[in-house]
């Protein structure tokens, strides 16, 4: 079979400490309920400054400059073993720093809602000098700015959300509408910096990997916000609004949603799409979400511990036809929860890990990675939940014992041998599955592994809609080959009656009739 492959992928960072005290939804529901509380008042000695946040180990891994057996090996907590001459890039994206995120916001706003005050105006435009990741537009739509008073007073009659960077009032978000709540101020600001964030990791997913943007067909938008009116709350379209700002003038798009199991249900899509010849190149993209900023923020800050949970993530995945190179994702291995699955644990683990497994053959111990919850255990932990990749392991591990694929007493290491350590920040849809992706396929490359599964798990109660969990998954292998591919299509062709010489001759055949097609004259003038 020809699989589709995992060409390339990008992952950023946005240090946001002041988006997350002002558009939190844990600060901002805290705000209106109790503005004079202990913990708002705390809040700002636990922020992070930007070289704090760049230093911090898992924001390392996340983009691409420390491996995650390299981030196993840092004692914990990770937050006070900071790395001494962290980088801003990586060998996957950045992390890119508030200010400059507020002039991003700005060259990729389409409608004048994002108003930045003339003097910060000036200083973003300097910092942003030498960086290769702006294109050609982006400055003159950032413009010069205009006065403060001016954002002010925008701010003061409730017509625009203020970003701040300290309590200096730098800029604002309008209102894109009057009375419809869903083009509010804040609503146009959770949006536009899903759409800033994807944009960024669009960006850096074309540079980095050398992809022109113009080859991408087609785009899916996975993240949690929804852009629409009144009349359709979630019309959408963020796939073509940030392949609009990508350079992809030759893609259409859309939308996919599902909460965190949205990433690997749009993947499986994308897998789909080119598997059937739709399309040769599309790109998976996800922008962060503003309201999970700070979403554990009083237990932190309860217990003593810094904000850590003040970044906004974005990922970018292109899924392409075969290249004979690349990783594969494996289309007929692709485990769901269905809606008779049933909701326990073991039967929704079942559902998406064992069952596609047994599909095509494979035991549990015969895939060398599992990635499903990659939440980072210093913020989930704190919180109650625990560690959930690990808890994630477990439940797989203890399927094995109980299928008799291993003893009671390996189960410790399987879940050692097969997991991995959490490491991306709590941004919903982010952290399932995805954020290992461009390490397991560099593993796949280098021979280190063969096969993993990257798991989807979400959560659909949280709509008020159906009390289903949802779940999605998918298997990525080491690429056969093309000379694999090839003979297996001609062992096809031969058992189809047809020979070699036959088929030769046919393509011989095409091929001239193609040729003498392309010199014909057509409309008086040869083309």
């Amino acid at each position: 079979m020809d699989f589709p492959v995992v060409r390339g992928v990008s992952y950023v960072l946005v240090h946001a400490p002041n988006m997350l005290v002002h558009m939190g939804t844990t600060q901002a529901v805290e705000r209106d309920a109790n503005p004079n509380s202990d913990y708002l008042k705390e809040l700002p000695g636990h922020l992070r400054s930007y070289g704090e946040c760049k230093a911090y180990p898992p924001n390392q891994a996340y983009i691409g400059n420390i491996t995650l057996d390299e981030l196993a090996a840092i004692p914990r907590p990770w937050h006070a073993n900071p790395l001494v001459g962290a980088n801003r890039l990586g060998g996957w994206g950045e992390i890119m720093p508030e200010d400059e995120f507020y002039a991003l916001m700005k060259a990729v706003d389409s409608f004048d809602l994002v108003v930045l005050e003339e003097g910060f105006t000036t200083h973003v435009a300097t910092e942003l000098a030498d960086d290769s990741i702006w294109v050609e537009g982006d400055r003159e739509r950032l413009g010069i700015g205009v006065d403060a008073s001016q954002i002010e007073e925008l701010v003061a009659k409730g017509q625009a959300l203020g970003l701040y960077i300290g309590d200096k009032l730098v800029g604002c978000v309008k209102a894109a509408h009057e009375r419809d709540e869903n083009l509010a101020a804040h609503v146009m600001a959770e949006n536009l910096a899903a759409k800033a964030s994807g944009t960024l990791a669009m960006r850096y997913l074309t540079a980095t990997n050398g992809i022109d943007s113009a080859d991408i067909d087609y785009v899916i938008e996975c993240s949690e916000e929804a852009c629409g009116d009144m009349n359709q709350r979630g019309g959408g379209n963020f796939a073509k609004a940030i392949g609009e700002t990508s350079g992809c003038i030759n893609a259409s798009g859309c939308d996919v949603r599902g909460f965190c199991a949205a990433p690997a249900h749009a993947l499986v899509s994308a897998a789909a799409l080119v598997r059937s010849g739709i399309f040769r190149n599309v790109a998976v993209v996800g922008g962060g979400t503003t309201a999970k900023l700070g979403m554990n923020g009083r237990d932190h800050v309860r217990k003593g511990l810094p904000l850590i949970e003040d970044v906004l993530a974005g990922f970018a995945i292109l899924v392409s036809a075969n290249d004979g190179i690349s990783p594969i994702i494996r289309t007929d291995a692709v485990g769901r929860h269905k809606i008779g699955s049933g909701s326990s644990p073991q039967a929704v683990v079942t559902a998406i890990v064992v069952d596609p497994l047994q599909q095509i053959g494979l035991g549990l111990r015969e895939v060398d990675k599992y990635s499903a919850e990659m939440q980072n255990p210093e913020i989930t932990e704190p919180a109650g939940a625990g560690d959930v990749p690990t808890s994630n392991l477990k439940m797989i591990a203890a399927l094995a014992v109980k299928r008799g694929e291993i003893a009671r007493g390996d189960l410790g290491a399987f879940v050692k041998r097969h997991g991995m350590p959490g490491f991306a920040p709590t941004q919903g849809h982010v952290p399932s599955g995805v954020p290992s992706l461009g390490y397991l396929c560099d593993e796949i490359m280098d021979g280190s592994i063969k096969r993993a599964q990257i798991i989807g798990k979400g959560s659909l109660f949280l709509g008020r809609m159906t009390n289903l969990f949802d779940g999605i998954s998918f298997l990525i292998e080491s690429n056969p080959g093309k000379q694999e591919r090839e003979d297996e299509e001609k062992a096809s062709t031969m058992a189809a009656g047809v020979s070699e010489a036959q088929l030769r001759k046919i393509v011989a055949d095409s091929l001239r009739k193609v040729a003498q097609a392309l010199i014909q004259p057509r409309g008086g003038h040869n083309e």
